[in-house]
């Protein structure tokens, strides 16, 4: 995919719109200390940024300037995550683009429940029946946690009172990996088999476009090119 925006144009392409999207401009939180040790970090951990964290956000931050700057992106608004390491995130683009940022609490991560905190092998070791099926079904919640499919239904409702909001127009959305995987999913259309198969990087990008009339489209995924060097 190409690593740009492409602008919006008049034709409707493969997608067969009548209308303009509403865009989301998808990144994903920087480092936190629990990134590091690759633990589990949802809902109920709220860790800072780190300084390569904030480091992350802030070239993020210049990407999205110079994003504006070449006329491939026009943004209305900033919407975030009510966690720390997003909003961390989301303070550095609202600075360089003069925005408010937006809470969305159904943008928060996923509940993880007992499994907060371990690493993957830990939560395996601890629950390993649970962890495989967890992994196989988006209806097998983690204990006193939620399931991916619950995530992906809250996440729709989110995507839905943006696009309310701000209709058809460019939004940055910063969020966490498995939101960002849920509307990357609406987006293609595909399966929960995404938040298993897909990866994505610390302060990564994305593009999902929603119409208001039905189609979807998907025009970027997981672009961390502004952060090399």
């Amino acid at each position: 995919m190409s690593q740009a925006a492409d602008k919006r144009d008049s034709a409707p392409g493969w997608t067969g719109a009548t209308t303009d999207p509403t865009r989301l401009v998808l990144l994903r939180h920087g480092q936190s200390p629990m990134s590091i040790r690759r633990e589990y970090s949802g809902s109920r951990s709220n860790p800072d940024l780190t300084q390569a964290g904030r480091q992350q956000a802030e070239a993020a931050a210049r990407h999205l300037v110079e994003l504006v700057d070449s006329g491939n992106m026009n943004f209305s608004a900033i919407v975030a995550s009510p966690q720390r390491r997003a909003q961390q995130t989301a303070e550095a683009a609202a600075n360089a683009l003069g925005l408010d940022i937006h809470i969305e609490e159904d943008l928060r991560e996923t509940d993880f429940g007992q499994w907060e905190g371990m690493t993957f092998s830990e939560a395996h070791n601890s629950t390993p029946e649970l962890h495989s099926s967890w992994l196989a079904d988006p209806t097998v919640a983690p204990p006193e946690g939620e399931d991916f499919r619950s995530v992906d239904s809250r996440v729709g409702a989110a995507r839905e009172r943006i696009a309310q909001q701000f209709g058809a127009s460019d939004v940055l959305v910063v969020s966490h990996v498995t939101p960002i995987k849920s509307l990357l999913r609406q987006g293609l259309g595909c399966g929960f088999e995404i938040f298993t198969r897909l990866h994505l990087d610390l302060a990564s990008l994305s593009i999902a476009e929603f119409y208001a009339d039905g189609p979807t489209s998907v025009r970027l995924i997981n672009d961390t090119s502004y952060l090399r060097g």
